[in-house]
């Protein structure tokens, strides 16, 4: 890779201009641990590469949900192999994050002036989990539906507004084709976008502070 990429900096000058972007300076005790916050990155995009191409094949509808995810694993090329990295990547992707901010809690990297990045970063600990919500209804079976029954019920038993979390998630009162469609919006569309933004500030804080030597 490294001649690679002397092979292609030698005809656009990509290391010059992006110097400070490629380059920086690491605190004397970084160990391996320091690396989970750069693999959830990587299962993130593998995750984005992943669902556009099960997207292709995927019909967000009540009657041919559950069919299109067995065409995928039984018809489309390599479909099986695509939705099963999607899977793994998703629940190694929570394993990393959660060890991610352990480290970060332990080495008192969360403390001023970082405590904004702690916050950004616990707000994309909550966008992980909602994708692993919104997507576990997409196959559309019984387990899958009364995984949704059952949790987004528990949102409706918060004091208040848990009847108006109980429509916003399910699109009604009951789980049905409505809420398929609006688990499918949330998952392809809203927490990709909500988290660009969220990751983009806490790589932007992460250049602008350096990286946390410990306590």
């Amino acid at each position: 890779m490294g001649k690679i990429f002397d092979y292609l900096d030698s005809r656009f000058v990509l290391k010059k201009p992006h110097k400070s972007f490629l380059e920086r300076d690491l605190p004397a005790n970084v160990n391996y641990f320091y690396c989970f916050g750069g693999i959830t990155f990587i299962l993130f995009l593998l995750l984005l590469s992943t669902g556009l191409m099960l997207s292709t094949y995927y019909v967000p509808s009540e009657k041919e949900a559950y069919q299109s995810i067995k065409f995928i694993d039984n018809k489309v090329y390599f479909g099986g192999v695509i939705r099963a990295v999607h899977k793994w990547s998703a629940n190694l992707m929570v394993v990393c994050i959660v060890i991610h901010m352990l480290r970060v809690f332990v080495t008192g990297s969360y403390k001023k002036p970082r405590e904004l990045n702690w916050v950004a970063g616990s707000v994309l600990l909550i966008l992980t989990l909602g994708f692993g919500f919104t997507g576990y209804l997409l196959p559309w079976d019984q387990k899958a539906y009364w995984a949704t029954v059952v949790g987004t019920s528990m949102a409706g038993t918060v004091p208040l507004i848990g009847k108006y979390l109980l429509i916003l998630l399910r699109g009604g009162f009951d789980v049905n084709g409505i809420t398929l469609l609006r688990f499918y919006s949330f998952h392809v569309l809203w927490l990709p976008l909500i988290s660009l933004v969220f990751l983009w500030a806490h790589f932007h804080m992460i250049r602008q502070q350096g990286i946390s030597g410990g306590l």
